[in-house]
């Protein structure tokens, strides 16, 4: 088994997309977060959710390997409350 697990992540405010080769026994959370930051988004981690295969991953304890996220798996970062269009 290999020590990394590369994901990527589109983070919704940036509209970038990362890969990150990381530990599967990385919390959600700490993904989010570490996301967030690469795509350089300030703000509360807490306002935004993860999903995976359209849906919400909210036990952001969860390791990603607890989670059933794959090698090369598709997760997005999007702000949990959505945006009025202007």
């Amino acid at each position: 088994m290999s020590a990394t697990l590369p994901v990527r992540v589109m983070v919704y405010d940036a509209w970038d997309t990362l890969t990150l080769d990381v530990p599967p026994s990385m919390s959600l959370g700490d993904l989010k977060r570490e996301a967030l930051t690469r795509a350089r988004v300030r703000g509360d981690p807490g306002e935004y959710l993860v999903k995976f295969r359209g849906a919400e991953l909210d036990d952001e304890t969860r390791s990603l390997q607890e989670a059933g996220i794959p090698a090369h798996g598709s997760l997005i970062v999007l702000p949990r409350r959505r945006r009025p269009v202007r």
